[in-house]
């Protein structure tokens, strides 16, 4: 099983872990139903620990939308 810290997730996602799981998951579910992946991961993987790599490698961003 891949360990991703949080630490390094937080800073991807504009610090907010509800914008980081909102991304980690539509990522997921790319990846699940057939979309490329963006980074060097095992084929034993989950979608959803390639996805959070992703995001911790720089590959994934979070757009953030201003008011």
């Amino acid at each position: 099983m891949a360990y991703v810290p949080l630490e390094k997730l937080l800073d991807k996602s504009a610090g907010s872990i509800y914008k980081l799981v909102i991304l980690a998951s539509k990522r997921a579910l790319e990846i699940a139903e057939g979309q490329p992946r963006l980074t060097d991961a095992g084929a034993a993987l989950k979608p959803s620990t390639i996805a959070l790599h992703e995001i911790a490698e720089g590959k994934v961003r979070c757009k953030v939308l201003k008011s």
